[in-house]
């Protein structure tokens, strides 16, 4: 009986040990991606700059918007607005290709150069820790329901609204929230 106690104050102070070290993120400057060309891409290095955040897919009914999307980037780059593409395949699976050939699917039709990740999971409990800080910060009603969901963040790295597939990047109040948060 009394190894049984052991056993127990032994699980609770490692419980207690291994929680309390552990560390939440706070913001999306607290994750990191790897580009689409296999560097580090952490997310603090875009600190004071204005985030739009979309997962992506080649083979997609709204693919169209990455048009919008490159717009978007070429038109508030300078002012501050980063575009992130994160492709992903995990709706209808229309992003089946690798990351080489995801890149050059974006170059050749869209003349993409904002930065785009390597493909990633973005839903469920296996997406990429980004996109479930996203859900339990959010809400998981603001979780990604198909591809070229949007997020847009804050220049402290704070969500501000999220943006469903049906919102194209020219949609005057995705617009309206950038240039706001671009003016803060």
């Amino acid at each position: 009986m009394s190894s049984n106690i052991f056993l127990k104050h032994f699980c609770t102070i490692f419980l207690v040990l291994f929680f309390s070290s552990f560390s939440y993120a706070e913001t999306a400057h607290d994750f990191s991606f790897t580009s689409i060309d296999g560097e580090p891409l952490p997310l603090d290095q875009f600190k004071g700059k204005t985030l739009l955040v979309v997962n992506t897919a080649s083979f997609c009914g709204y693919t169209k918007q990455y048009s919008g999307l490159q717009k978007l980037w070429e038109n508030y780059k300078n002012q501050g607005l980063v575009v992130l593409g994160v492709p992903s395949n995990d709706f209808g699976g229309q992003e089946p290709g690798t990351e080489s050939e995801i890149k050059d699917f974006c170059e050749t039709n869209f003349n993409i150069d904002f930065p785009l990740t390597e493909k990633q999971k973005v839903k469920n409990e296996d997406a990429h820790p980004f996109y479930r800080w996203l859900a339990s910060d959010s809400g998981a009603k603001s979780s990604p329901r198909w591809n070229f969901h949007k997020y847009l963040i804050d220049k402290n790295g704070m969500v501000i609204e999220s943006f469903s597939s049906r919102v194209s990047p020219g949609n005057d109040k995705l617009i309206s929230a950038i240039e706001k948060s671009l003016k803060e």
